[in-house]
C-alpha cells in the first residue's frame, strides 16, 4: 500500500488538537516533501527518521517521492513529537508493516538517531483530549511521557523504548513487545517539606500566612534581610489542602506543557519562585507558538515574587488582570491562546533600597527620596489587588533564642482544611474567589463589624476593590474561628492586616 495514515495530536495552547500524518510513495525522482505549516524542528524530521529507520535494520525507500502531509494544514505544529507518526507511516506505506494494524492507535515521540524514542511535551494533553472526545484508541508513547499519559482514567496507554519494539508488537501476536502502562502510575502526593515550626518567633506573620492559605489570599511579606520572610513563603503550600483529582490533572496538564512534570510530583501543589530579572513574557506566557509563562505554572499552587520592587514595572503590571480572572488570553496577530492562571501570590520586599528602615539596630542610609523611589515602583493598582500586607520585623537574637518552637505545619494545615471545607459548603468555592452578589451574601458582616469597617475605609481612602478584599480576609479569620458570621474581632484583624497597603 502506498498510502498510510497516523493519528497524533499537536500541541495548541492547553489543548492538543488532533492531526492526521498522510505517508504517500509514488514512483518518480526520488524527494522528500513534509507539507502541513511545520516549523523548523519538524522538518528536520527528514534526517532523523531516515536514520533511525537504517541503523534500526528497517528500509528507507531512498527511490521514491514521499510526500508527507500533517493535516489540518492551517494548524502550525512544532517539536520533535512527529518523527514516529511518520516513521510508522513510511514503514506502513512501504508494505514493511501492515497499515490495518495502525488504525485505533495515536502515537507521539521524538526519535533518536539510532531508533530509540525519546519524551516529548504535552503527554498529559494529549491522553485528556482522548478522553474528553471518547474515542476509542490507544495511546502510543515513550516510557517518560506514557507515565504522565496513564494519569488520565480509563485511557489504555503503551510505552516503547525503541521504534523496534514497536514493529515488533504491529505483527500478529506480537502485542507483548508493548509496555501497558497503568493507572497505578499515578502515584500518591508525598508529605514532607519546609515546616513551619523551623520559623522562630514571628508570630504575627505566621497567622497572616495561615489567614492567607484559608482563603486562597495574596499576600505581601515586608522586613529587613534575614528576618524569615522567603522561608515563610516556602512554608505555604505545605499548609494549603490537598489538590483534588480534577485540581491535579489541570496543574499537571499545564506542566506538561513546558515538559516541567514528573509523575513523582503527582497531586504536590506547584511552587514557582522566578527570578526578579523575569520579562512580562516569562512571567505570563508569549512566544510563538504561545507556551504557558510561571503565573500559568503555578496552576492551583503558589507563585512567589521574592524582591518584588526589582521586578520590571511591565511584568508586574501585566499580572494585573490575570490576579482578577484566574486566566490569561495572549493575543497575536495570527493566534489567540489561553491558559489558566489560578494562582495563589506571595511577594516579598525590603521596606527601602538598603534593606534597614526601621530597623531596631542598624541604621538606614537611604534618603527620604530614595524610599518613595523604590516603593513608588509598584503601582497602585497593582498594590490595590493584594489582601494581605505583614510587616516582618527583626528580632533580636536573645529573642531569637529564647524563642520556643512554632506549630508544626500539619497543625496548622488541619486548621486551614477545616476553614475550607467551611468555604466550600457554604459557597463552593474558597473565599478569594467571592464575586459580586456572592460575596455580599456570604461575607455580610454584623451592625458592629459593617461600622468598624466603615470607618477604616473612609480614614484610611480605600477603593471599592480594597473595601472588598478586607470582607474576604474577615470571611477567612472567621472561617479559622469556626463562626458562622463575621465578628468585630474577625473585622479588626483583617482591618489590621489591610492598612498598610496603599489605596
Amino acid at each position: 500500500m502506498s498510502l498510510a495514515v497516523i493519528h497524533s495530536r499537536a500541541l495548541d495552547g492547553l489543548s492538543a488538537a488532533p492531526v492526521s500524518v498522510e505517508v504517500h510513495l509514488a514512483n518518480g525522482l526520488p524527494s522528500f516533501t513534509l507539507v502541513g505549516l511545520a516549523e523548523t524542528e519538524v522538518k528536520e524530521a527528514r534526517e532523523r527518521v531516515r536514520a533511525a529507520l537504517q541503523n534500526s535494520g528497517l528500509e528507507f525507500p531512498h527511490n521514491k517521492r514521499i510526500t508527507i502531509s500533517l493535516a489540518p494544514a492551517d494548524l502550525p505544529k512544532e517539536g520533535g513529537r512527529f518523527d514516529l507518526p511518520i516513521a510508522l507511516g513510511l514503514l506502513a506505506a512501504s508494505g514493511q508493516i501492515e497499515a490495518e494494524r495502525l488504525e485505533g492507535l495515536e502515537c507521539a515521540g521524538e526519535l533518536s538517531l539510532a531508533g530509540e524514542l525519546r519524551p516529548v511535551r504535552g503527554a498529559l494533553a494529549m491522553g485528556l483530549a482522548i478522553k474528553h472526545a471518547g474515542l476509542a484508541r490507544r495511546l502510543l508513547l515513550p516510557p517518560d511521557s506514557a507515565a504522565e499519559a496513564a494519569l488520565v482514567r480509563d485511557l489504555p496507554v503503551y510505552s516503547a523504548k525503541h521504534l523496534l519494539d514497536i514493529v515488533a508488537a504491529l505483527v500478529p501476536g506480537g502485542e507483548h513487545a508493548l509496555t501497558p502502562v497503568g493507572a497505578a502510575a499515578a502515584a500518591a502526593p508525598t508529605l514532607g517539606g519546609p515546616d513551619l515550626r523551623e520559623i522562630r518567633g514571628q508570630a504575627g506573620p505566621k497567622r497572616a500566612l495561615e489567614i492567607a492559605a484559608a482563603g486562597g489570599l495574596s499576600l505581601l511579606l515586608s522586613g529587613p534581610p534575614g528576618t524569615g520572610k522567603s522561608m515563610l513563603a516556602q512554608r505555604l503550600p505545605g499548609l494549603l489542602p490537598p489538590l483534588s483529582e480534577e485540581e491535579a490533572l489541570e496543574s499537571a496538564a499545564v506542566l506538561s506543557l513546558a515538559g516541567e512534570f514528573h509523575p513523582a510530583a503527582w497531586g504536590q501543589r506547584p511552587f514557582r519562585a522566578p527570578h526578579h530579572s523575569a520579562s512580562s513574557v516569562a512571567l505570563v506566557g508569549g512566544g510563538s507558538p504561545p507556551r504557558p509563562g510561571e503565573i500559568s505554572l503555578a496552576q492551583h499552587g503558589v507563585l512567589f515574587l521574592d524582591e518584588l520592587p526589582e521586578y520590571p514595572r511591565s511584568a508586574l503590571e501585566a499580572l494585573r488582570e490575570p490576579m482578577e480572572n484566574g486566566r490569561i488570553l495572549i493575543a497575536r496577530a495570527a493566534r489567540r491562546v489561553e491558559f489558566p492562571a489560578r494562582f495563589q501570590l506571595v511577594a516579598a520586599m525590603n521596606p527601602c533600597p538598603c534593606g534597614y528602615l526601621g530597623h531596631p539596630s542598624r541604621e538606614c542610609r537611604c534618603t527620604p527620596d530614595q524610599v518613595a523611589r523604590y516603593q513608588g515602583r509598584l503601582s497602585g493598582p497593582f498594590m490595590d489587588r493584594l489582601d494581605l500586607l505583614v510587616e516582618v520585623p527583626a528580632l533580636p537574637p536573645q529573642v531569637l533564642a529564647a524563642a520556643p518552637d512554632g506549630e508544626p505545619s500539619a497543625t496548622v494545615a488541619a486548621r486551614v482544611a477545616r476553614a475550607r471545607t467551611l468555604a466550600l459548603n457554604r459557597q463552593g468555592c474558597c473565599n478569594a474567589r467571592l464575586e459580586g452578589a456572592a460575596l455580599e451574601q456570604q461575607a455580610r458582616p454584623g451592625p458592629a463589624a459593617l461600622a468598624l469597617l466603615q470607618q477604616a475605609a473612609q480614614r484610611l481612602a480605600w477603593s471599592a476593590r480594597a473595601y472588598h478584599r478586607v470582607l474576604r480576609v474577615a470571611r477567612s479569620v472567621a472561617d479559622l474561628a469556626g463562626s458562622p458570621g463575621i465578628e468585630p474581632a474577625a473585622m479588626a484583624e483583617a482591618v489590621q492586616l489591610r492598612r498598610g497597603l496603599r489605596p
